[in-house]
């Protein structure tokens, strides 16, 4: 097999292609995470704590050096946020399978005699079976 249609073939599969679109929209998602800390929340929090701008909360060293603490606290708080939402997206999908799930056990319940579809794991594991046996 040639190099380029191996890559062609890596490259067109549907894992590679669903990791690509989520980089893309995770790099979407995590500009709306920097305004809204930048923009939405750090101001308010900032006039609760005394009209302190977060973001230029420095730890002096020697020279000109610093570490930037606020940015350091703005990260944390986008990490939060980010967090949060993944976690609500995985539980969405996890509420809708299972309520899928049910849906399907109450058909077959309701209609036993209802052929079940094999998975593409099992048809593969039984045509990996059936070549062994030959």
């Amino acid at each position: 097999m040639s190099f380029v249609k191996e890559f062609k073939d890596f490259a067109m599969r549907g894992n590679v292609i669903d990791l690509a679109v989520g980089v893309v929209i995770g790099g979407a998602f995590q500009k709306i995470v920097d305004s809204v800390v930048k923009d939405v929340l750090m101001p308010p929090i900032g006039v609760l704590v005394g009209g302190i701008d977060f973001s230029s909360w420095k730890i002096p060293l020697l020279g000109d050096a610093a570490i930037a603490i606020g940015l350091f606290i703005n990260a944390i708080i986008q990490f939060t946020i980010v967090a949060f939402a993944v976690f609500m997206l995985i539980k969405g999908i996890n509420k809708m399978q299972r309520v899928q799930a049910e849906k399907d056990a109450a058909k077959t319940a309701e209609n036993p005699q209802m052929p079940t579809v094999p998975t593409e794991e099992v048809v593969l594991l039984r045509e990996i079976r059936d070549a062994l046996k030959k």
